[in-house]
């Protein structure tokens, strides 16, 4: 990565009990901290909103051209990193806090039921798993907020994203090990796409 690239991170706003949402810190503090001198990290908040949340997305990916966006939720009740694998297009029957339900429970009108991102996040929890750390991977995103950014990200982007539920208890919710931990997912994320990106050229 020689010449500088832009890896967009969002959080949500406030969210029932979360009047400053975790996720929305935990952005704050990964742009602080970094991803390497070749990176710029451009951090956004998202209302808990269907409607924005789907617009601020299309606008990043139009506007910003990033490399690779990671979308941050909190896991309620978990202690566990979880790393998620696929968004999914319809079931969206929870109002957000708007009181607004998505036309048909759907993001994309005749978009796949399905997207995976691109990066093989099982992959990648498995490694952390050997070192003892808490970070599993997961197919099911909850079919709220979490889920339907990821999926407009993943539509808008040929896949290239990632969604990560932070714990909201226990060792790893704490910002000084949740920052260098996400760090370290992120940068072993986009090594993953540099290396398909290599192979596909050679």
């Amino acid at each position: 990565m020689s010449e500088r690239e832009t890896v967009v991170i969002t959080g949500f706003g406030p969210f029932r009990q979360f009047l400053v949402n975790p996720s929305w810190v935990t952005a704050q503090g990964l742009k602080l901290a970094g991803l390497g001198e070749s990176i710029d990290v451009y951090i956004k908040e998202l209302p808990v909103s269907y409607n924005a949340t789907q617009q601020i997305i299309a606008e990043l990916w139009q506007t910003l051209k990033p490399k690779f966006a990671v979308h941050l939720g909190i896991a309620r009740g978990s202690s566990l990193v979880i790393l998620e694998q696929t968004g999914k297009n319809s079931g969206y029957r929870y109002r957000d806090v708007c009181g607004f339900c998505p036309t048909d429970h759907r993001c994309i009108k005749g978009g796949p039921e399905r997207l995976d991102s691109v990066v093989n996040v099982r992959a990648i929890s498995k490694h952390f798993q050997q070192a003892g750390i808490d970070v599993v991977h997961s197919r099911d995103a909850g079919r709220y907020l979490c889920d339907f950014a990821y999926y407009c990200s993943l539509h808008q982007s040929q896949r290239r994203a990632a969604f990560i539920h932070i714990p909201s208890s226990g060792s790893l919710a704490s910002a000084e090990r949740l920052v260098p931990l996400l760090q370290e997912i992120i940068v072993m994320m986009l090594n993953q796409l540099e290396d398909a990106k290599y192979h596909s050229e050679t």
